[in-house]
């Protein structure tokens, strides 16, 4: 905590690759994720601190719909991050997630660069976890390309490029099921 509140742009970032996540109470997950003013600073909490923590799903529910950019960034950066760190989480968590991408290009078109590159990250992450969430990713990305506006088309169009290739690798998480 005291990296961080140096003020020093690269003891934040290194702060959030020493903080224990068992140890971030909610009150600095939100101290934290409402101080965020740049991508990589977000990022490195979210990736290596906030997605191995007890909040992060509640968290995710909360940001998603922020109107501060890197807060709502960070809850799709979480939703993109939280396959690597959860390993054996079930298909459940993440077709939630696809719901939050879709109502996101439905509902709100937030078209802020680093808000729909996130969410663009998230689905293609999805899309690569393993090849029954593949082809709900893929699923969810033409529902979103028939939404009518440039963020959601650039979104869905990306993501599908990437998702839809024949020489993806899946992670096949969770590999008890994937890798029997």
């Amino acid at each position: 905590m005291k990296l961080y509140d140096s003020g020093i742009y690269e003891a934040k970032i290194l702060s959030a690759k020493i903080f224990d996540a068992k140890e971030l109470s909610e009150n600095l997950f939100d101290k934290y994720s409402s101080d965020f003013e740049n991508w990589e600073i977000c990022d490195s909490f979210c990736m290596g601190l906030f997605v191995k923590n007890k909040y992060a799903l509640k968290k995710i529910k909360e940001y998603k719909t922020s109107d501060k950019e890197f807060v709502k960034r960070s809850a799709f950066t979480m939703m993109a991050a939280y396959g690597f760190s959860n390993k054996n989480e079930t298909n459940e968590i993440f077709e939630e997630f696809l719901e939050y991408i879709y109502d996101e290009c439905k509902q709100r078109e937030d078209n802020r660069v680093y808000v729909k590159k996130a969410v663009n990250w998230a689905l293609r992450n999805i899309g690569k976890r393993n090849k029954d969430l593949n082809k709900k990713a893929i699923t969810t990305a033409l529902k979103i390309s028939l939404i009518k506006n440039k963020t959601s088309y650039w979104i869905s169009s990306n993501a599908l490029k990437e998702i839809q290739n024949n020489d993806l690798k899946f992670l096949d998480y969770p590999r008890s099921k994937y890798r029997v």
